[in-house]
């Protein structure tokens, strides 16, 4: 997308912002990403340590939004262990559609399908966006997004905008804001790598990807129907979940568009909760097998430094 358009883009939404009705209605539009500083006193928290069950994405319940898992189990929900991307969706174009059933033809043959995770590759957005435990660390100018496995780190400057050339990088180059109780990412220059996919089920993605994020916190019967939505989909992580305690969940909606990949933009969700194992380190280059039997794509030297 080139930058006259995306700036258009981002001018339109602040028109239209106080009209956005709840998540999972519509596919949501990103203010400006210099639209202001908010005050410190009203800017959401959102400390702690999050997680979510993958491949993660929660499909919305209408409209255009992400894939779910052509393999099924017993119990109706998506097998983990055989990631068979719908092809059939509306929002892929035919060449990423066949993208998409060649990753799902692999993994119905139980031969390991190689991914950013499995070999040790930076995720990328969206994909990283599963990855758990996540937490975002919030200061007056930006706000740093960790994600604990294979220590992923993402930096969002705060209330400026993308610069005119944007070099792409493996999470791109975020900008943020925070409108009321919802902070907003808008993210373009991602780069593609030799195991770029947007999601689980091997969708590609191009130099043209942006993605808008939208976080808030959320009670219970806000976010129950989020909860909802991934456990028709997985098998959700457990965590903090009473609906008579008073603790908050954090949802994130966000939306994609990529005019190489996709006909549309799309949006879905994740709704997380607060992982119970806290911060656990999770290493991926500690070895360099995988469930394949293959060695991963790891980086590592000729010869022995010693």
């Amino acid at each position: 997308m080139n930058l006259h358009r995306r700036n258009f883009l981002l001018a339109v939404t602040l028109a239209t912002a106080a009209a956005t009705p709840a998540f999972g209605q519509v596919t949501p539009t990103v203010g400006a990403a210099n639209s202001g500083k908010q005050g410190a006193a009203s800017v959401p928290d959102f400390s702690g340590v999050w997680t979510h069950s993958i491949p993660g994405f929660e499909p919305l319940a209408s409209g255009p939004t992400a894939l779910v898992n052509r393999s099924r189990r017993q119990n109706g929900t998506g097998d983990n262990l055989q990631l068979v991307g719908d092809y059939t969706n509306p929002i892929l174009k035919p060449r990423a559609a066949e993208v998409v059933k060649k990753h799902g033809e692999i993994a119905l043959k139980g031969i390991g399908d190689p991914t950013p995770r499995n070999q040790c590759w930076p995720g990328g957005v969206p994909f990283v966006f599963s990855d758990r435990p996540t937490q975002l660390l919030q200061t007056p100018d930006k706000i740093v997004i960790l994600y604990g496995y294979n220590h992923q780190v993402r930096y969002v400057r705060l209330n400026q905008p993308h610069p005119a050339q944007v070099t792409p990088s493996w999470y791109g180059d975020s900008v943020g804001h925070y409108e009321g109780d919802t902070l907003i990412i808008d993210t373009v220059g991602i780069k593609v790598g030799p195991f770029a996919m947007v999601d689980w089920y091997g969708t590609p993605h191009t130099e043209a990807l942006h993605v808008i994020e939208r976080y808030r916190l959320l009670d219970y019967q806000a976010a129950k129907e989020g909860f909802e939505r991934d456990a028709a989909q997985h098998n959700p992580v457990q965590g903090i979940r009473d609906p008579n305690d008073t603790a908050k969940y954090l949802q994130l909606q966000f939306t994609v568009e990529d005019e190489g990949v996709f006909t549309t933009p799309w949006t879905a969700t994740l709704t997380y909760v607060r992982d119970p194992a806290g911060w656990v380190e999770l290493v991926c280059a500690e070895s360099r097998q995988w469930y394949s039997g293959k060695d991963a794509e790891v980086p590592r030297a000729d010869k022995p430094d010693f």
